[in-house]
Formats: structure tokens, C-alpha cells, sequence
């Protein structure tokens, strides 16, 4: 039996940015991920933010690694093609109650070491912000608070790893950790083993789950906490230009105003501890808190432009911080868990953090690391004069499938057949886009899913929407006369 050197448990931002990170050094690496695609938990549904790092609290691993990750963020945009939208941030305070927390904050932001903020006053607020409530009194400007698009940073850092000799393998869900001579024999889906001489617990909302199959006292307790969201069509997009942020209470950030890098507006979350982890269906009371929230920020929000609704599971943790270690049992077992905001920010800061201050041994690096990850520019991108050379070296650029986005066959091939492809309706829409605009697959869904079956030599009816088992055909539903 093959032995890895490393097994990563979970394929989200912070296991796909560890196995980057770790194909920097000569070790065999394994990313597991039980669901039946990449990225698929709390990295499918959060507000795309890289926080400047003003709200973790001083002194915390939060704190530093969130301001260290929001730098990173600036080489990753280079190295992997990722898209970056430089917005800026406002929190808002209404009142002197508010702004005597404003302060607090600001003061807070000083001390954890963020660059260039300043306290606006309302009139310079509403200048730059039209909507911005008239409640408003004092703001706090945030000019390195940016977006990003999580599912493509996870894909394109899960991508890189693999392009660097990392092995990535889905539907593979972690049923038992036994301790061996070697390390650690992994029982994947009851039933098939896997050994490894390290193990990297970045499970997510699972990780508390995952740590007991191999320690008696674990640190830390993770309760899921979910938040609700809406997305705006790219009709809003002029609308609203910074992320724009309430004062933070106990229960996280609160409902955010926040522009995404396709044009689309993210209104969300709400914050709703939960016993279930999987629960991740909206509520009527979900949505009508966000109407009620998002109006200590904005007078106005169209909501006829509303395209549809998601919710999404964090970890919240009982750590009260990231909790990033190597077992205090079982040397080679490490922790990454209580990954909550701002964890997408600090996400490649974290995984250096892992790999060069909490694994102890010694890692070897490589001489022909290749950081860089090629993106194909989006055909809707490409010049006149491009298009004209995409069509002529490959005709299927000519076929656009998904109309809202532009998305043509070409592209909705190429994401199936990537290095982190995948064959499922859901899965083309996170990577190629096509589904994702005004009509939400309403006229690309079945182009998409024929476009599947011929690609993977499949029949119609065994082409899911993205979990294993979920068919998107039952049976013939015309009546042969």
C-alpha cells in the first residue's frame, strides 16, 4: 500500500490553500473530500470578502493572520488568475452610542495593523456611497477590504497543488483514524484504507467530528451557524461601490451591502446557530431579517432584482479563535479548525502558518515549484480579433450556451475536463458560470446537461445536479402514441 506523506481532510479554501502550500517541498500529498466536488462547504456560500482586519480582536491569530492573508491576496491575484475587486470597505455607525464603538474599532484597526483607514463623516460618506442610510453619522473607510470569488480561489490553488504532484480525491468521506508504526490508516466510505505518516484536519464544521476518531480531549467544539443570503442581479451593480458593514456583535458581521466581481450584489448573511450541519435551506423569517438588517446601511434596495437565494453553514468554535495545532495526543495529527470570517482572507496565510511555524518536521523544497496557474480569458472578455482566432481554432466557441453570462460550449468543456473538473450541472456553474446569471439555467440547463453526457459518455438520466444520486431526469416523461 502506497504511504503519503501528507493527507489533507477537506478541499475547501483553507485544505485547497494547505495543499498548495505543501507542493512547495518534496512530499506526497492526498486532498480528501467527502462531497462530490471541491470546495463545497463553507467555501460554496459565504460574502467573497478579503477583510482589511479591523474587527478580530487584538492579539489573535485572527487578527494577524487576517491582515497577513488580505496582502497575499495581491501575489495570488498575479500567480493564479484569480479575480480581485478593489471596493474598499465602510462600517457604519448611526449615533453617538455607535460611534463611540466606531472608535473602539478604529482603534482596534490601528492596533492590528491595517493600512490607510480614516473615520468619514456623513456627507463624505454619501458622496461616495449614494444609497448609504441617512441614519448615518460617522463611517469607517477600510480602503484594503477587497472581493474575490471563493469557489475559484479554492479550485485554482486545489489546481496548482495538483499541477505540482498533489492528489485530490472526492467522494471519499473519512470514516475511521487509526494510529499505525507508519502514521495513520484512514478508512475512507467504511470500507477502502489509506495511509498516511500525516494528518491535516481542515474539515470545516466536521473538523471537532474528525478530531475525536483519534483524540479523547479535543480542544475545541464547533456549532454550525448559518446565514442566509441574496443575490442581486448586474442590474444593481452601480448601486453600491464599497463593502459596506454594520458594527459587529457577538453574532459575527451582521448583514453586509457587498459588490461581486461578475456585477452581481450580495446581501447577507443572517446568523442562525443550528444543531444540524447540513442544514442549508433558506427561511421566510431568514430572508425578512435580512430586508430588515441591510436598512441600518442602505435606504434602498431593489428587490425586483432579486435572481435567488442561498445559505451557507460556518464553524463557529468554542476556541474563540483559529485553533491551529498539532494534536496534543498524537504526534502528525494537526488541527486547522474554528475556520470562521475572516477565514477566506486568511487562508494563505494560514496554510504558511501551518507549514512553516506548526509542522515540525523538515520539509525539503522543491526546485521546480511553478506557482502560476493559466487561466483561458473568458471568451465575453476577448477582443473582436480573439473571438475571430477562438472560432477558428475551435468551433464550440462559437456555440454560446449560457446567453445571461456569454458562457460558450468551449468553456463549459474545458470545466469538465480540468485538472479539478467536474460532471455535474452545479459543478459547471461554479466553474464556467453558465446558470449563474438573470435566469438562473432557465434556457442553458439542458444544453448543459447534454453537453455533459456526451462528454463523459454518460446517459441523460445519470447526469446529477451535484451530489451523487441527485439525477436531474427521472424518466421519459412523453406519452409514445
Amino acid at each position: 500500500m502506497m504511504i503519503y506523506d501528507y493527507v489533507i481532510i477537506g478541499s475547501g479554501i483553507i485544505g485547497a490553500s494547505i495543499a498548495r502550500e505543501l507542493s512547495r517541498y518534496k512530499v506526497d500529498i492526498l486532498v480528501l473530500e467527502k462531497e462530490n466536488d471541491a470546495a463545497n462547504g463553507q467555501t460554496i456560500a459565504n460574502s467573497a470578502i478579503i477583510h482589511s482586519g479591523h474587527d478580530p480582536k487584538e492579539n489573535t491569530l485572527k487578527a494577524r493572520l487576517c491582515v497577513e492573508g488580505n496582502k497575499m491576496y495581491d501575489d495570488l491575484e498575479k500567480e493564479l488568475s484569480i479575480p480581485i475587486l478593489r471596493t474598499g470597505g465602510f462600517v457604519v455607525a448611526r449615533g453617538k452610542d455607535e460611534e463611540i464603538l466606531l472608535e473602539q474599532l478604529y482603534q482596534r484597526a490601528i492596533h492590528n495593523k491595517v493600512l490607510d483607514l480614516s473615520i468619514l463623516n456623513f456627507d463624505e460618506g454619501k458622496r461616495l456611497e449614494p444609497h448609504l442610510t441617512k441614519d448615518a453619522t460617522k463611517i469607517l473607510s477600510l480602503p484594503s477590504t477587497k472581493v474575490t470569488y471563493p469557489w475559484e480561489v479554492a479550485l485554482a490553488c486545489l489546481e496548482n497543488a495538483i499541477q505540482n504532484g498533489a492528489h485530490f480525491q472526492k467522494n471519499s468521506e473519512v470514516t475511521g483514524i487509526t494510529k499505525t508504526k507508519e502514521g495513520f490508516l484512514l478508512q475512507i466510505n467504511f470500507m477502502n484504507s489509506i495511509l498516511t505518516r500525516h494528518v491535516i484536519n481542515a474539515a470545516g464544521v466536521f473538523a471537532d467530528q474528525i478530531a475525536y476518531m483519534i483524540e479523547k480531549d479535543v480542544k475545541y467544539q464547533i456549532t454550525p451557524r448559518k446565514g442566509e443570503y441574496l443575490v442581486l442581479d448586474r442590474k444593481a451593480k452601480s448601486l453600491y461601490h464599497h463593502v459596506l458593514y454594520a458594527l459587529p456583535t457577538s453574532q459575527g458581521k451582521g448583514v453586509l451591502v457587498v459588490p461581486q466581481v461578475h456585477g452581481n450584489v450580495l446581501i447577507g448573511p443572517t446568523s442562525t446557530l443550528l444543531d444540524d450541519k447540513n442544514l442549508v435551506s433558506n427561511t421566510t423569517l431568514g430572508i425578512q431579517q435580512i430586508q430588515t438588517d441591510v436598512k441600518r446601511l442602505v435606504d434602498y434596495v431593489p428587490y425586483d432584482l432579486n435572481i435567488r437565494t442561498f445559505a451557507g453553514i460556518r464553524a463557529t468554535s468554542s476556541f474563540d479563535d483559529f485553533y491551529i495545532h498539532e494534536s496534543h495526543e498524537v504526534k502528525g495529527f494537526y488541527h486547522v479548525a474554528g475556520i470562521d470570517s475572516p477565514g477566506l482572507t486568511a487562508a494563505p496565510a494560514i496554510a504558511k502558518y501551518l507549514v512553516q511555524e506548526i509542522i515540525t518536521e523538515k520539509l525539503v523544497a522543491k526546485e521546480n515549484f511553478n506557482p502560476i496557474r493559466i487561466k483561458k480569458k473568458p471568451f465575453y472578455k476577448m477582443s473582436d480579433i480573439e473571438k475571430r482566432d477562438a472560432i477558428q481554432e475551435n468551433k464550440a466557441y462559437g456555440n454560446i450556451i449560457c446567453k445571461c453570462e456569454k458562457i460558450t460550449e468551449a468553456e463549459i468543456v474545458d470545466a469538465i475536463h480540468s485538472h479539478v473538473g467536474n460532471d455535474t450541472l452545479k459543478g459547471i456553474k461554479k466553474r464556467a458560470r453558465a446558470g449563474s446569471g438573470l435566469c438562473q439555467g432557465g434556457y442553458c440547463e439542458g444544453l448543459v446537461l447534454k453537453i455533459i453526457a456526451r462528454e463523459t459518455n454518460q446517459p441523460l438520466n445519470k447526469i446529477n445536479y451535484y451530489n451523487r444520486n441527485t439525477p436531474i431526469l427521472m424518466k421519459d416523461s412523453k406519452v409514445k402514441s
